[in-house]
């Protein structure tokens, strides 16, 4: 007898958690991941409800109505944390840093357009002063800046590779499952830290960047005002570890 096909993705759901608090086997992890298809979790694309779209009158018919980002949690150890990000028609995650972690974003739906940077070391950076700023200045690596959809392998980040990302949401809302390990902890220093792109094009906007790789300024910034992150219940298959 066959086994049902739902029976199959939560097995291959629940797998791909136990490789992870193991943190073993990088590459099978990978390729679970990039086998993870929204319906596994019990997820279906959306876009803004018509009270949202009639409350914002105009402009992004979500801004300043409902959260342009939420998070689904699935589980969380020490060693890791899993969970689903949604992002809205034409949202963003600015700028940050995942200080320490390592990182997988696998695609679920929709179109997101993703700018990855490194952090430079001082002593590694060209020598070039930093543009006025009202903040603490960083010289970084801008390495790329790129599309992924369902079909893209998982977007891979390290301590020191692409450790820094901004996803924006192209042409209608997004999803993404995400794996930190370890996760964000801010009293084991794994706070997260915002940035702002002193030179060139923001990293988001539709503009071809210039020259990539190419070293740039950041400015460590607050939380943008209008970027905060609601909460929703996860639908998926139930992970215990």
């Amino acid at each position: 007898m066959s086994v049902p096909p739902h029976w199959r993705s939560r097995a291959r759901f629940f797998y791909l958690a136990k490789l992870q608090a193991k943190q073993e086997n990088l590459h099978r992890l990978q390729q679970l991941l990039d086998e993870v298809r929204a319906e596994d979790l019990h997820l279906a694309p959306r876009g803004p409800s018509a009270a949202a779209a009639a409350a914002a009158g105009g402009g992004l018919p979500w801004a300043g109505v409902v959260p342009p980002v939420s998070y689904m949690h699935i589980c969380e150890t020490e060693s890791f944390s899993m969970g689903v990000f949604l992002l809205r028609s034409g949202a963003c995650i600015p700028l940050h840093d995942h200080p320490g972690m390592n990182g997988m974003l696998k695609v679920l739906y929709g179109t997101l357009r993703i700018a990855c940077m490194d952090t430079l070391p001082p002593a590694a950076a060209a020598a070039a002063a930093p543009p006025p700023a009202a903040g603490p200045c960083h010289r970084a690596l801008f390495r790329s800046r790129q599309h992924y959809t369902p079909a893209s392998p998982p977007c891979l980040l390290s301590p020191h590779t692409d450790n820094l990302h901004q996803i924006d949401a192209v042409d209608g809302p997004a999803a993404f499952l995400d794996i930190l390990a370890p996760p964000y902890d801010p009293q084991h220093g794994r706070d997260c830290h915002y940035y702002r792109l002193l030179e060139g094009p923001p990293p988001g906007a539709g503009a071809e960047q210039p020259g990539l790789p190419r070293e740039v300024w950041l400015m460590e910034t607050p939380q943008a005002s209008d970027f905060w992150c609601g909460g929703e219940p996860y639908p998926g298959p139930r992970v215990c570890l």
